[in-house]
């Protein structure tokens, strides 16, 4: 069942039994016995904090990647380097930026299933940012500040437009940890979209400031994605941990899970 806080709905194409690319419902996907998370800008692999527990908890072998932020080949080889160490099928779970690399790595034979968390999904080759532009801009754009190469949110952004459903002292923490990334990582395009193969699902944040909801739900519905709605900013993977976990683990063959 849904939780309270979802207040979504699931995105069909067709008839019922279309929600996945290849499979009639989540109860036919392969019980996955690994989750790789990827994370995104202005952010570590520790922004996954609140969802790892309750994943391992269901007896899921977890690992966060820690994405490079440097060139988008460079990112998408740390997250193949981390699947190349699963055995069996595995969840590959991204958020913001990283949907770029879910999209790209998903290909890999272990992959049962994406999931992506307020997250980019372009088709191969596609210029994500002319897409982008085709919505209104979030106003996060605009607390970007360089130095140099490297840019990053600027404090009173990354409080206001990234994290600004959690507690201040809680956003100001992950403020701390915000890891630079590198203007040439935005210049990378997928070739490949493993979502046109995939079962994927998507959870778009309906308050997002970084990226424009209604830009999230295009792409979900684009993908055919089994889609919530949480009111969230665009770290619902914190502030509505239990709920993006619970996705994760129905993406995992575990619908069960769901309160």
């Amino acid at each position: 069942m849904m939780t309270r806080r979802i207040l979504g709905h699931t995105l069909v194409a067709g008839a019922a039994a279309a929600l996945f690319p290849g499979a009639a419902s989540a109860q036919d996907l392969p019980r996955a016995r690994n989750v790789v998370l990827v994370h995104g800008l202005f952010a570590d692999g520790s922004c996954w904090s609140e969802v790892i527990p309750r994943l391992q908890e269901k007896g899921l072998n977890v690992t966060s990647v820690q994405n490079p932020l440097t060139t988008f080949e460079e990112a998408v080889a740390s997250a193949q380097r981390v699947l190349a160490r699963q055995e069996g099928p595995t969840v590959l779970v991204g958020h913001s930026f990283s949907g770029m690399i879910v999209t790209e790595a998903g290909l890999d034979p272990k992959v049962s299933a994406l999931v992506y968390v307020a997250a980019r999904a372009p088709d191969a080759g596609e210029d994500y940012t002319a897409l982008a532009k085709t919505y209104p801009a979030p106003p996060a754009s605009a607390g970007i500040v360089f130095d140099g190469d490297e840019g990053r949110l600027s404090e009173t952004a990354f409080l206001r437009d990234f994290a600004g459903d959690l507690p201040v002292d809680r956003a100001r923490v992950l403020f701390a940890v915000q890891q630079p990334f590198h203007k040439a990582l935005l210049t990378g395009r997928t070739t490949r979209a493993a979502w046109r193969s995939k079962p994927s699902f998507y959870a778009v944040s309906t308050e997002d400031r970084t990226i424009n909801p209604d830009l999230e739900r295009f792409m979900a519905k684009r993908m055919n994605a089994r889609t919530v709605e949480l009111k969230a900013s665009h770290l619902s993977l914190i502030s509505q941990a239990q709920d993006v976990a619970d996705l994760i683990l129905e993406a995992a063959g575990q619908p069960q899970a769901r309160r």
